[in-house]
């Protein structure tokens, strides 16, 4: 039997393989959002995890090299949207632009950042720690707030392979 498997040198400065390696992981996707002195400020993100129910913590890992990357790492307070399979417009504007919020319904949150209407999850938190990591910062909140879609029904929008898509069951 050989190995059909594409093997490479994850430390070379050629980044495609390790990028490709890394899709290979379906990720929920997620919209982050500040308040700023210059207004709202969104990113799309998938590098979400949970992290502790004890004290309720969340992370997130914003790019250094995003020219929004400052304004999360600043912020005392941040939100995050858990995005429904039909919001792909949204993930499509806040990957592109850190502004444009007049395009979508929002409203002030209970800490202050931007909340955005119709998502299957919202978290509102305060900034725990901000950790640099590699060409990203760790950005962990702990949860102050919180709300959901109760529908258990409602899919996710999901993201693989540079790829929008959504959970499909499979058949036993």
């Amino acid at each position: 039997m050989t190995d059909s498997l594409h093997h490479f040198d994850p430390t070379s400065s050629d980044t495609k393989d390790l990028r490709r390696a890394f899709g290979r992981f379906a990720t929920g996707v997620t919209v982050v959002t500040v308040q700023t002195p210059y207004g709202p400020l969104g990113m799309t993100a998938n590098s979400f995890s949970s992290i502790s129910l004890d004290p309720p913590l969340v992370l997130w890992s914003p790019g250094k090299s995003s020219k929004r990357h400052d304004g999360f790492a600043a912020a005392p307070h941040f939100a995050i949207h858990i995005l429904g399979a039909d919001q792909k417009a949204l993930a499509d504007h806040f990957a592109a632009n850190g502004d444009g919020f007049d395009r979508f319904d929002w409203s002030e949150g209970p800490n202050g950042a931007p909340t955005l209407v119709g998502c299957l999850t919202t978290f509102h938190c305060d900034t725990f720690a901000v950790h640099p990591a590699g060409d990203h910062s760790l950005i962990l909140g702990k949860v102050t707030h919180c709300a959901y879609e109760p529908d258990q029904n409602a899919p996710a929008l999901l993201f693989e392979q540079s790829r929008f898509g959504a959970f499909s069951a499979a058949k036993r």
